[in-house]
């Protein structure tokens, strides 16, 4: 090869310089984040890894008319020395082509490893290519040995094309990457080094070969259980149910997701996600054992503060040195604290919700706050009618309708009426009825004790909401056939009518947690992202614009619903231990899944549909709220506006036209399957826009963007903050309400907080919960934020690099207008007595557990 090298110059090829930038595997070793590269960056020099340039202006006559490929260049020593840091790993190397005069300018490469190990390919940049100057090739691919392909592995310059303005000598390496990445032809199980995305129904939730009662129904491809898909892992089916898919062993996080949809062990969200590990596999074994033979209950609010101002002490037993045996020592210390003559502390931060006082979460301004500007912001709604109906089907549910008379809200309305209220849109409610009844049988039949609620409020003349109404309703004892059985509480002051109005807002509070975790932030982010994750690498190249726009909302998707499948939401995972739906958890979710529909999802659209906002052209985006501190909406609207500029502005690039839109194959297959076939069980729904015209296009990938990024932030990264402490956000009830007469009833008029605790979360599921909240609060320490990249030439068009920076310097503005609204005091809904102000969509975080800033992508 060097030979042929030599004789290319000889004959009058010339030489053009350039860099390659890439990670070993084995960058940092997992023990020691000190580490610098593990394995010697000499194995990848010689003749171990080739760099060849493929033409994108002369093709091969003999091949197709293929872009030539120019002779293979290998890796030269390191430009620079490596410098042990935590992202330790980076190593630049020079390598020299000899271009022959007829080769044409290159448009692609292929690189080929043959090296046993793979290594992260981040980049390769050609310095001055005659003709053209500088070239440059954003990789971000991981590359095996070249054993593991049946092709060769293709990389394009950052240039965009549509499929018609492609080159035609890159023109078959367009479609075959696309064909490698679809990998229809393969039917086997998918291995670490496969690249291939497809599609697969929710099947392998259930463990039914280990335990009949870890049987799940499957999720997917039936009207009774819709549900979007997962990415296909090809596992064999399970012995006891072939329709089932085999899960891994317990212990075992590596489930397939495409080899770049998991970066490995060069950034913090694996450090965090090997903490979730632990957690779900030793922090659990560990608690049940401290706790085993004791009360499950906390004695007193304040032991539960010692959780964050001393810690809980424990004890030296084999738990515990198992569990300092199992995480790495940087790891262990975000859960144990050393302690004197101990095996150690858990301790957790000082949730923000009581940083400055430990009882005003309790108050009823606190509660109703926080349906504006808490943790899961989207799901209150004006109240249209009164009393409120149900849409339950009345043959099968009985009576549903609410109990709520004008007796009861009246005299906390100021003087209004019911009906005066109505009309006058300052009655609001939160409703969970109708999600949770159809399951309260099945639910109540575990160890939670569960009533479906409906919340009213009231709107104040400060722009504040009272609540002054709330309804637990059970089905009746006869059967569901029968209708509910319905309870009202109202506010009251002092007394056991005060603590049982405290007990009806935690069961409340309950009901709002199991809701946000499974449908605010599990469906309507990660599970129905995933699909347009697959389409996306299924049919859009890494060539085309609409691929560059979006693909960084989908960074590390994948690898997080994965993890979630194998620890979280799986048949006795950590959401069936701790959250208050248990075993009928996702089985719940895909009911709800039912009325999803991905026209409500943009912004404008969900508040035009909770009756939050009407339309006024007069007002920015067009509509005008009817709470007009309502923070959520508030920053998500300025959010929004600046996302949706960003996206007309850059497609306007490429689609000056509909025809331009209705013209490009590989946008219109991308979208048909997202809808068709990621979408499958709501295919045929009228609702689906069909992508005829620019307009619509800037509204999906607007729409994409939003849920990505802003929605996802708005609903995860405030779950320390808000539910740290689990009296504010309790995530199940263990007892019903006390009835008058009843031994619980008079020990909740003598010590009403022992009562309130007996009733929600107990201490293992609270501190197991408390630990994972604490982990996905967390930013990591290399987030790309909205509106940044990872690379600076992610593309070579001059026009999408400006509107980019527009883009950014709109969110730097919208990040000063929400420090400002925050520290305006008129604005109550804001902060609160509490103090906590609302910055869960100011644009850009720093690293750690901060309530702030917005990824790109739905990562942790």
């Amino acid at each position: 090869m060097i030979g042929h090298a030599i004789g290319s110059l000889l004959s009058g090829g010339t030489k053009v310089k350039g860099h390659v930038v890439l990670m070993d595997k084995n960058v940092l070793d997992f023990n020691n984040f000190g580490a610098s590269v593990v394995s010697s960056v000499q194995d990848f020099l010689g003749q171990q890894v080739s760099v060849q340039l493929v033409s994108s202006t002369v093709g091969d006559p003999n091949n197709g008319n293929r872009g030539v490929v120019g002779d293979p260049a290998y890796l030269e020593p390191p430009l620079i020395p490596l410098l042990p840091s935590l992202t330790a790993g980076e190593t630049t190397f020079g390598v020299t082509f000899i271009v022959k005069a007829d080769q044409g300018i290159p448009g692609a490469l292929i690189v080929k490893n043959r090296h046993l190990a793979e290594f992260f390919l981040k980049s390769i940049t050609i310095d001055d290519y005659p003709g053209k100057g500088r070239i440059h090739f954003d990789c971000n691919s991981w590359v095996y040995n070249v054993s593991n392909y049946t092709y060769d592995r293709v990389f394009f310059a950052n240039d965009p094309y549509l499929p018609k303005d492609t080159p035609g000598p890159l023109r078959p390496y367009r479609q075959e990457e696309l064909l490698h990445l679809r990998g229809d032809d393969v039917n086997r199980e998918l291995k670490e080094s496969d690249r291939i995305y497809n599609y697969a129904y929710y099947n392998d939730l259930g463990n039914p070969d280990q335990s009949a009662s870890l049987a799940r129904p499957i999720l997917g491809g039936s009207a009774e259980y819709p549900y979007p898909r997962r990415g296909k892992t090809g596992r064999p089916p399970t012995k006891s149910d072939p329709k089932s898919e085999s899960r891994l062993w317990s212990l075992d996080l590596n489930i397939y997701v495409p080899r770049d949809e998991r970066f490995g062990h060069l950034k913090m969200s694996d450090f965090l996600t090997y903490s979730l590990k632990a957690v779900a596999k030793s922090l659990l074994p560990l608690l049940q054992a401290v706790f085993n033979g004791t009360s499950n209950t906390f004695n007193s609010f304040e032991d539960i503060l010692k959780l964050y101002e001393g810690g809980l002490p424990l004890p030296d037993i084999p738990q515990v040195q198992a569990l300092v045996q199992t995480i790495p020592f940087e790891m262990l210390k975000t859960f144990l604290t050393p302690s004197q003559g101990q095996m150690g502390v858990l301790k957790f931060p000082m949730p923000l919700i009581i940083h400055d006082d430990k009882w005003l979460w309790r108050t009823d301004d606190e509660f109703a706050r926080e349906t504006l500007a808490g943790v899961n912001p989207l799901i209150i709604e004006r109240l249209t009618e009164f009393p409120p109906t149900s849409k339950l089907d009345s043959v099968k549910y009985g009576d549903q309708s609410s109990k709520i008379t004008p007796e009861h809200i009246e005299k906390n309305l100021s003087g209004l009426t019911a009906e005066q209220a109505v009309e006058s849109g300052r009655l609001f409610i939160l409703d969970y009825h109708d999600t949770l009844m159809p399951y309260l049988t099945r639910i109540n039949s575990t160890k939670s004790k569960v009533y479906a609620t409906r919340t009213m409020f009231f709107l104040r003349e400060d722009d504040t909401l009272k609540p002054v109404a709330i309804e637990l309703s059970l089905p009746h004892p006869e059967g569901e056939e029968h209708g509910a059985v319905s309870t009202v509480y109202t506010p009251a002051d002092s007394g056991v009518e005060l603590s049982i109005w405290q007990l009806a807002k935690g069961f409340v509070a309950v009901n709002d947690y199991g809701v946000h975790q499974l449908i605010s932030h599990w469906l309507r982010t990660h599970a129905v992202m995933e699909p347009f994750v697959i389409s996306t690498n299924r049919h859009l190249s890494a060539m085309h614009p609409i691929h560059k726009l979006i693909v960084p909302h989908f960074r590390d998707t994948m690898n997080i619903n994965a993890l979630a499948r194998q620890a979280l939401v799986n048949a006795g995972g950590i959401i069936e231990f701790s959250v208050f739906p248990s075993s009928y958890a996702m089985e719940m979710s895909s009911v709800v899944y039912k009325s999803w529909k991905f026209t409500e999802q943009s912004l404008p659209a969900d508040l035009l549909k909770r009756g939050m906002a009407v339309e006024d052209p007069s007002y920015p985006n067009g509509l005008k709220l009817l709470i007009k501190d309502y923070p959520y909406a508030v920053d998500g609207l300025a959010i929004w506006s600046a996302i949706e500029q960003w996206v007309t502005d850059y497609c306007s690039i490429y689609y000056p036209t509909d025809r331009d839109v209705l013209a490009d194959p590989e946008l219109q297959a991308w979208w048909t399957e997202a809808r068709e076939v990621g979408h499958a069980d709501k295919k045929n729904e009228p609702w689906w826009p069909q992508l005829t015209s620019v307009p619509i296009l800037i509204n999906i990938c607007s729409t994409l963007i939003w849920i990505a990024s802003a929605m996802h932030a708005a609903v995860n990264f405030g779950q320390y903050p808000y539910g740290g402490y689990l009296p504010n956000r309790p995530s199940l009830s263990r007892q019903f309400m006390p009835e008058v007469g009843t031994a619980d009833y008079e020990e909740l008029k003598k010590n009403p907080d022992k009562v309130f605790l007996k009733t929600i979360t107990g201490q293992l599921q609270a501190i197991l919960e408390i630990s994972v909240l604490e982990i996905l609060s967390t930013h990591a320490s290399d987030e790309l934020y909205l509106g940044q990249r990872a690379s600076k030439e992610w593309t070579s068009e001059e026009k999408a690099l400006k509107a980019l920076n527009s883009f950014g310097n709109r969110l730097k503005e919208v990040e000063k207008r929400i420090a400002d609204l925050n520290n305006d005091r008129s604005l109550k809904n804001r902060g609160g007595d509490v103090k906590l102000s609302y910055t869960l969509l100011s644009p850009y975080g720093e690293t750690g557990l901060t309530g702030k800033g917005i990824p790109n992508s739905i990562s942790i």
